[in-house]
């Protein structure tokens, strides 16, 4: 002991409150001790003090630290190169008389003879946000006090592998502040060791607890050196049996160390663990869940009859569920799988969006969700339900299927009652409300117009409460507006109009997906006129070499100011305001009020800009839309004139010309009530930020973007009562950390079960990746896979392969002639722009950025449905 620090604590005295000292294996274990029932081997802990006393006084380990901190995930060879130097010097660090004395005093207590674990635990490890697992070493069967102080060392240095130093990077921890605790601890000898997930780490049901089991020590198991027994339990039961055969386990030496041995033919295929046992392990993993209050991973061994807890921690993979106040059966689908954003929300944005939505939204993970049970159990309602599902995501009504398919979970209703989901009315319904008459789009679009002007000058003179109020009551306004009768028609009428030509005409003509050429160019898009009005930034910059080569240098968000200090700058500049001006409102995930908007960081359109003056012609922007004009006027003459050579075919004209009439007349106009949604975002950011800046010279807040982690009515009672719980902020921002890391599902239920839907298809070539088609046409060209759109750098030609687009992504697919995202349905953003702009696209394919490798030529099907890598020429 130093200072009053110790360096050694036994197992009793450590809880959650000494993960700073013992690292969170040592505070697990010290947890789990305290649970009654539970069987922890005996030990210590050689605390975060030892570590700093032995390595802190050491200046080269400390430059080569700073040096580490440097390098990102790309530099393995540096970190290797590093990490191991520093490895070597720790190795070889003789640990302090005081440490040695400590570690022998507590050693003493047991037998000479007596053998250990030695387990590394830092403090960044078995934490709810990162499990850290396996990046430190363990050490089993370690005897006598000079093997276990070399072991210590060992333990440290471990804190410095390539592996571990790597995992540190991708989840932003700090090596510098990183400390190691080691842990001492009695060794078992184990005739069964395993894993047991209080939560399926497969599907996520909270309800199923999964368990691996093979003969002899865990680390057979966790090294991968043996297939392992997975038992299920669910309420006591056991539900599923896996026996693998087990041909071999790791046993320890009687004089220290372990060794492999094969296992006798006879035992291979015999279960590790009788039911009685596998029960008996189940019900202790509830203990150890219900004592942490989170899902746990649990390492386990049975000796003499008798199970061992060795280590609990928390499943960080896990995606959360809605919370919900009874006990009833859920299921959710996601929103952000439908919006075309599927990355993680701020509390504000999450908020902000509920108010403008149809109905109640559940909050889990930073995403929105819709509970669709009561709809699915109402006849009434569930072939809606699974018709817009199949409509929007395939993948979606197939896992809905899923979950009806089961009989166990959602409880039908008798006949023909609408049940607690009402009814919906369909697509064709809205179709029959709509009038053809192109003005109404036109009337739609101007009243929207004049109420973002009038909020734009009521905001100005508004502050504090009175500023909230007004925003409450124009997001009340905005709700009302989109979901008019008249609105929803415009919408939902011209879809409808699409999916009745794609129908008639493969009844008809055997043609498939024609409304999508029918579809291109069709006026007031203002996405589509969004990427075509850049061409025309493109256009006013392109004859000023100065211009273009102050753009190929930006820094500065505020580069602007400095533009038209070159020669062409001012009219550049001119153009480029003039653009933020109608479209700077928008951005990447633009639905989450707190994301960067474009007129907020203007250098997220200079790539674009200067792709668009490498890659076009001037002009390109009219050439283009009429291309796609004339396209579609060419098809729809074509289609007219075969209709009428069949039976009854001048009705059957007369009817599909009515149909592309309401097409061309609205498809356009799905586009616009995002625009006026994010429109009013803005307006509302800017005013939010202003009364942000008032509360951090009230010192409430401690910067502006503290408020993004506020729901919008706590926001108001902050700014009513100029008084906050920081702790609240920090928390928030911890877990939105954790949410950014987690893949949302399409569909989950109350148990936390995700449901996987498949696309079920076949006579597919060999290798086929599968998904929907959304735009039809076949193309090849160089795939380009793309996860944030300011990294992309696009040549003409190739084909965009991303996990998703929204409205800021059209710019791009100018540039492309191809689009494959991995989210999305018939009516989602990169399905609308590509039909628009006339590109073959698949979407909704699922891992499309893993499977296919940037570069390599692919072949799109948009017609079918398909993608298929090519071999290299």
């Amino acid at each position: 002991m130093i200072g009053g620090r110790s360096f050694v604590l036994s197992l009793q005295d450590c809880d959650r409150t000494k993960l700073a000292i013992v690292g969170g294996k040592g505070a697990n274990l010290g947890e789990l001790a305290k649970i009654g029932g539970v069987l922890v081997p005996d030990g210590f802990c050689i605390t975060t003090a030892a570590f700093t006393r032995a390595l802190g006084e050491n200046s080269t380990i400390r430059v080569l630290l700073n040096r580490l901190s440097t390098f990102g995930a790309a530099d393995v060879e540096k970190i290797r190169e590093v990490s191991g130097e520093i490895r070597r010097i720790v190795e070889g660090i003789v640990i302090p008389r005081d440490i040695c004395e400590e570690v022998t005093r507590f050693l003493s207590r047991f037998d000479a003879k007596e053998a250990f674990a030695v387990r590394s635990s830092a403090t960044a490890e078995d934490l709810p946000t990162a499990s850290f697992a396996g990046q430190q070493d363990t050490y089993l069967n370690v005897i006598g006090v000079e093997a276990i102080l070399q072991h210590i060392s060992k333990c440290w240095a471990s804190l410095f592998t390539a592996r571990a130093v790597l995992y540190r990077v991708q989840h932003d921890f700090d090596h510098r502040k990183v400390r190691l605790s080691v842990v001492v601890q009695k060794m078992v000898f184990p005739q069964v060791a395993g894993i047991m997930f209080t939560a399926d780490p497969v599907t996520g049901n909270r309800k199923v607890i999964s368990i691996d089991a093979s003969f002899g020590l865990g680390e057979a198991l966790v090294s991968g050196l043996v297939n392992a027994d997975v038992y299920k339990v669910r309420d006591g039961q056991v539900i599923e049996k896996k026996i693998s055969a087990k041909k071999l386990a790791i046993y320890a030496i009687k004089e220290g160390g372990t060794k492999t041995q094969e296992i006798e033919a006879a035992r291979q295929n015999m279960p590790a663990l009788t039911d009685g046992q596998i029960v008996q392990l189940a019900h202790l993993g509830s203990g150890i869940e219900q004592h942490f209050g989170y899902p746990q991973d649990i390492e386990w061994c049975l000796a003499d009859g008798r199970i061992y807890i060795v280590q609990s921690r928390p499943i960080t993979t896990l995606f959360p569920i809605p919370q919900e106040n009874d006990r009833e059966n859920h299921v959710y689908i996601s929103v952000g799988h439908q919006q075309m954003m599927t990355d993680a929300m701020k509390p504000l944005g999450l908020s902000v969006r509920q108010l403008t939505s149809a109905g109640p939204m559940a909050i889990a993970g930073g995403r929105m969700f819709v509970d669709v049970a009561a709809r699915l159990s109402s006849p009434a309602t569930r072939k809606t339900i699974l018709e817009m599902a199949g409509q929007s995501d395939p993948l979606i009504k197939d896992a809905l299927m899923t979950v009806l398919e089961r009989n166990d979970f959602i409880k039908l209703l008798p006949g023909d009652e609408p049940g607690n989901g009402g009814r919906v009315l369909s697509m064709a319904g809205f179709r029959t409300q709509l009038k053809n008459d192109p003005a109404i789009a036109a009337g739609l679009v101007a009243r929207s117009q004049a109420s973002i002007k009038a909020l734009r000058e009521n905001i100005q003179s508004k502050s504090g409460s009175e500023l909230l109020d007004l925003i409450l009551e124009d997001l009340a306004q905005l709700k009302t507006s989109l979901f008019d009768s008249q609105n929803m028609a415009a919408i939902m009428g011209a879809m409808d109009a699409a999916a009745w030509i794609n129908e008639k005409m493969n009844e008809w003509l055997g043609e498939i997906n024609v409304a999508d050429t029918l579809s291109q160019s069709v006026p007031n898009n203002v996405t589509s006129e969004m990427g075509l009005a850049l061409l025309d930034v493109a256009d006013v910059i392109r004859p000023y070499p100065a211009v273009i080569e102050y753009l190929q240098q930006v820094k500065d968000k505020n580069f602007l100011d400095e533009l038209v200090n070159v020669e062409g700058g001012e009219k550049a500049r001119k153009a480029i305001d003039a653009y933020l001006e109608m479209y700077g409102m928008r951005c990447t995930g633009e639905i989450d009020i707190t994301r960067t908007r474009w007129s907020e960081d203007p250098r997220i359109l200079v790539p674009l800009i200067l792709s668009n003056i490498r890659n076009f012609e001037p002009h390109a922007s009219q050439r283009k839309f009429e291309q796609g004009r004339q396209e579609a006027l060419k098809k729809e003459t074509e289609l007219l004139n075969r209709l009428k050579q069949l039976p009854d075919g001048e009705q059957k004209a007369e009817e599909t010309k009515r149909m592309i009439s309401l097409v061309r007349n609205f498809a356009g106009y799905r586009e616009y009530p995002k625009y006026d949604i994010v429109s009013r975002y803005f307006v509302y950011k800017q005013a939010l930020l202003r009364e942000a800046e008032a509360l951090v010279q009230a010192n409430v807040i401690h910067s502006t973007e503290d408020i993004d982690y506020l729901t919008f009515e706590e926001l108001h009672e902050v700014v009513r009562r100029h008084a906050l719980d920081y702790q609240i902020i920090r928390k928030r921002k911890d877990d939105y950390e954790l949410y950014k890391k987690l893949t949302p599902p399409r569909v989950i239920t109350s148990e936390g079960e995700i449901i996987t839907g498949t696309y079920k298809r076949g006579n597919l070539p060999t290798g086929a990746i599968i998904g929907l088609a959304v735009s039809s046409g076949i193309v090849e060209g160089r795939a380009r896979v793309i996860v944030k759109m300011e990294d992309a750098v696009l040549e003409e030609g190739d084909i965009l392969v991303t996990p998703f687009t929204d409205p800021s992504w059209t710019p791009l697919f100018l540039s492309i002639k191809g689009l494959i995202t991995e989210v999305g349905g018939l009516m989602t953003h990169g399905a609308v722009i590509a039909r628009e702009y006339g590109l073959p696209a698949v979407v909704g394919v699922e891992r499309a950025t893993t499977l296919i490798r940037d570069g390599q030529r692919i072949r799109v099907h948009g017609t079918e449905g398909y993608v298929e890598i090519l071999k290299s020429e």
